[in-house]
């Protein structure tokens, strides 16, 4: 199994990754808009499921607004 292919982020390197700020990332995860799970008391993030969350929500773009 490949490093990349299972990499784990924290908060901080999410909204790195997102380009967002740590406390949007905390809001979503309060509203359960995340993929995650805890380790102990702190958040961590699966890569993959970040990247098909990501999709998921490109996919409620325009063409939704429109119905």
């Amino acid at each position: 199994m490949k490093a990349e292919s299972s990499r784990v982020m924290t908060v901080k390197e999410l909204s790195d990754y997102l380009k967002v700020h740590p406390s949007t990332v905390y809001r979503q995860l309060k509203r359960g808009q995340l993929p995650a799970f805890k380790v102990g008391s702190d958040w961590r993030f699966n890569v993959e499921s970040i990247d098909r969350w990501r999709l998921e929500q490109d996919s409620f773009g325009p063409n939704d607004e429109a119905r």
